[in-house]
């Protein structure tokens, strides 16, 4: 590719799977990372224990908070991470690309 070229959006699919052997340190630590977190309760919908208490609550909520897909281009010359989605289920795999699937 012409080093000259117009950047190009890509799209990275991915699915990884993870065993959470200690769901109490998983919610504690996003916990951690909500109260450290630069936010403005005043403009939210809830308040900070509100919050907290959802996480404490959901642990795929609050492993899906902890994961940082912007470090997984880290590294690759020439590619700037722009956004991403990142979810987590419990149960089997399935897969969400497909449209015949809930």
């Amino acid at each position: 590719m012409d080093e000259q070229s117009a950047p190009v959006t890509m799209h990275i699919y991915c699915r990884v799977e993870v065993l959470v052997t200690d769901p109490a340190a998983v919610t504690g630590h996003a916990v951690a990372d909500l109260r450290a977190a630069d936010i403005d309760w005043s403009t939210e919908e809830d308040d900070l224990e509100t919050a907290v208490e959802e996480l404490r609550s959901d642990l795929a909520a609050s492993l899906a908070d902890m994961v940082d897909i912007s470090q997984l281009a880290d590294d690759v010359p020439g590619v700037e991470f722009r956004g991403g989605l990142c979810w987590a289920e419990q149960g089997p795999a399935r897969d969400p690309f497909r449209s015949n699937e809930p």
